[in-house]
C-alpha cells in the first residue's frame, strides 16, 4: 500500500472478539471513500487469541498491517509505533474496542479537507461509568485545556484525524499520545473538533483506571514545559534563581536590622536568635543551584537541537518572487 493517502492506526490489547468486527467495519466505511487507505493494527502485548486473529486478517486483506509487541509497552508506544510505519498523508487513530465507531470517519475527513490540520473527536455523550470514568475526564480535560491554553472538551477520545505533516518528528512517551494536539498547536497547526458517536462496550472490561490521573498530569507539566521553555529552559531556571536571590535580601535585611537595633530596645537580637540567617543561606543556595540548573538545561537544548540539524522554528511555505533564482 505504497499509495496510501489514509492510514489508520488501532492500538489494541486483548481485543480478540472485538478485532474482527472492527475490520469489517473499518473496511465498509473505508472503501466508500474510494481513497487509497492502510490499516495499522498494533497489538500490545496481547495475552489472548488477539495476535492470531490480527494475522488471520492480514494474511487475507492486503491493506492491512499488523505490528506485534514482545509484551505490553502501552497505549502511547502502540500508538508511537503505528505512526512510524503508516505511509498516509492523513492519520486517524482509532480505540480498538468498537467504542469509537467508524462510521465517523468520513465526517472527521470533511472537516480536516475543508483547511483544518487536527479534527479532534468529542464524546460528548459517553457510554462509560460516571464515577471511574467520566467524572475523572472532565476534571483531566478542564485542567488540560486551561494549562496548555488549547480548549478542546475531550482530550481522551482516541479518535482524531491528523496531516502527518504535524506530527512528524514528535516523540511520545508515558501517557502522551493525548496531548498530540498540544504538539500539533505548538507547531501552529489549525485544530479543530466535532462530536463523534460513543458506543457502549461489548466485549471485556476497561484497560484504563483511574490510577492514571497522577501520570496524565505529570505528562501535562512536562508538556506545558516543553511548550513554553523547551527552547529557552534558562528563562524557567533562571527566572526561579533570580526570584530565590531577591528573596534571600528580605531575610537579611532583618537581620541587620535586629542586630543593630540597641539592646533593651526590645528589637535587638542576635543573628543565633531568629532563623533568619538560615533562610537567607537556604534561598541563595536554592538560588544559585537553579541558575546552575538553568545553564545545564540550556546547553543540553543546544545538543539537542544541532546534534540532529533541528531548527527552533517551523516554516509553513516559501513564496518567492517571479522570475526569482532558487
Amino acid at each position: 500500500m505504497d499509495d496510501a493517502a489514509i492510514s489508520v492506526v488501532v492500538p489494541v490489547l486483548d481485543e480478540q472478539e472485538s478485532v474482527p468486527i472492527l475490520h469489517r467495519e473499518l473496511t465498509a466505511v473505508l472503501t466508500s471513500l474510494a481513497r487509497p487507505y492502510e490499516l495499522i493494527f498494533v497489538n500490545d502485548g496481547s495475552t489472548d487469541n488477539t495476535g492470531a486473529v490480527l494475522d488471520s486478517i492480514a494474511d487475507e486483506d492486503p491493506t492491512v498491517t499488523v505490528i506485534h509487541f514482545r509484551r505490553n509497552f502501552g497505549q502511547t508506544a502502540a500508538m508511537m509505533a503505528g505512526i512510524d510505519l503508516a505511509r498516509g498523508e492523513i492519520l486517524i487513530p482509532i480505540d480498538g474496542d468498537l467504542q469509537n465507531d467508524p462510521a465517523d470517519i468520513p465526517r472527521l475527513l470533511e472537516r480536516l479537507d475543508s483547511g483544518f490540520d487536527v479534527v479532534s473527536g468529542w464524546r460528548r455523550n459517553r457510554k462509560d461509568h460516571p464515577i471511574s470514568r467520566r467524572l475523572p475526564s472532565r476534571v483531566a480535560n478542564w485542567l488540560i485545556s486551561g494549562i496548555s491554553g488549547v480548549p478542546l472538551h475531550d482530550y481522551g477520545c482516541t479518535l482524531k484525524a491528523y496531516r502527518r505533516e504535524v506530527v512528524s518528528g514528535v516523540r511520545l512517551y508515558g501517557e502522551m499520545h493525548r496531548f498530540i494536539p498540544i504538539y500539533a498547536h505548538m507547531q501552529g497547526a489549525r485544530l479543530t473538533e466535532i462530536e463523534v458517536n460513543h458506543r457502549p462496550r461489548r466485549f471485556g472490561g476497561t484497560k484504563y483506571g483511574i490510577g492514571r490521573i497522577g501520570k496524565v498530569m505529570l505528562d501535562l507539566l512536562l508538556v506545558k514545559f516543553l511548550a513554553a521553555y523547551g527552547a529557552k529552559p534558562i528563562y524557567l531556571f533562571g527566572g526561579f534563581g533570580f526570584i530565590c536571590l531577591v528573596a534571600s535580601l528580605i531575610p537579611i535585611a532583618m537581620s541587620v536590622f535586629y542586630k543593630l537595633m540597641p539592646e533593651g530596645s526590645g528589637w535587638h537580637k542576635d543573628l543565633v536568635e531568629t532563623p533568619l540567617p538560615a533562610i537567607a543561606a537556604v534561598l541563595v543556595l536554592v538560588g544559585f543551584l537553579a541558575l546552575l540548573q538553568g545553564l545545564v538545561a540550556e546547553m543540553l537544548m543546544r545538543t539537542y537541537f544541532e546534534s540532529q540539524n533541528k531548527e527552533t522554528y517551523v516554516v509553513k511555505q516559501v513564496h518567492r518572487g517571479a522570475g526569482s533564482e532558487n
